[in-house]
């Protein structure tokens, strides 16, 4: 039951982000760019000329919905690393990739309580915590998988996490290799994302499949 509330957590938690993303982007009377904007241009409270990383205007009618969102995101992430802690092996290895993927659901959470526009450091703090720490994480976390991991979950695992320390890479660097300063922000940032909802929904079929067993033996 534990295992199941972690996975519930995590597929629920990208699942409304994602839901709340294209919501906030559609109010947007100048059309919203997943290639020109930030993800944090969702939630910034004014609307103003940003001229960092690249100069864009950002007027985010619904940043409130969006900020609501990454705060309720990073918190159902720790719930899934709390109660999901079983995916970890016991080993070294895998409690500092768990503790980095917590940071990174701390990241998330933080970036919501701090839009960019009004507590900048600390909304780039958040960002650090998810494209360095998390995806370092990710990287360890293939390593640090339980003992009855199958092979291709581990190597997914890490090549999720090291294309995005690249694309985090490339990000800062301002080489957007044709994606634009959103898309390859996106690179970096939703790997994670994309492997926590896959964890989970695996998490929840696989726990659904072993209990059917379970009761055709109950019944016999």
């Amino acid at each position: 039951m534990k295992a199941r509330i972690g996975y519930v957590a995590w597929a629920v938690g990208v699942v409304q982000f994602f839901v709340a993303h294209v919501i906030v982007e559609s109010a947007w009377s100048r059309p919203y760019s997943w290639a020109r904007n930030n993800i944090s241009d969702l939630g910034n409270v004014h609307c103003a000329m940003q001229s960092t990383p690249e100069p864009r205007y950002v007027c985010s009618p619904q940043h409130g919905l969006m900020n609501a969102s990454f705060v309720a995101l990073g918190t159902l992430l720790v719930v899934g690393v709390v109660c999901a802690g079983s995916l970890w092996g016991t080993g070294a290895t895998a409690r500092v990739a768990r503790c980095l993927v917590a940071c990174a659901a701390a990241g998330f959470a933080l970036a919501g309580l701090a839009p960019a526009d009004v507590h900048e450091n600390q909304h780039v703090l958040g960002a650090l915590l998810i494209m360095a720490m998390g995806n370092i994480g990710l990287v360890l976390t293939g390593v640090g998988l339980a003992d009855g991991a199958p092979g291709p979950l581990r190597w997914v695992t890490g090549l999720l996490g090291a294309a995005a320390l690249m694309s985090f890479g490339l990000f800062l660097s301002h080489r957007y290799l044709g994606l634009g300063m959103g898309g390859m922000e996106r690179a970096a940032a939703f790997p994670l994302l994309v492997w926590t909802l896959l964890i989970g929904v695996r998490g929840l079929l696989h726990q659904a499949t072993r209990r059917e067993p379970d009761r055709d033996a109950a019944r016999a």
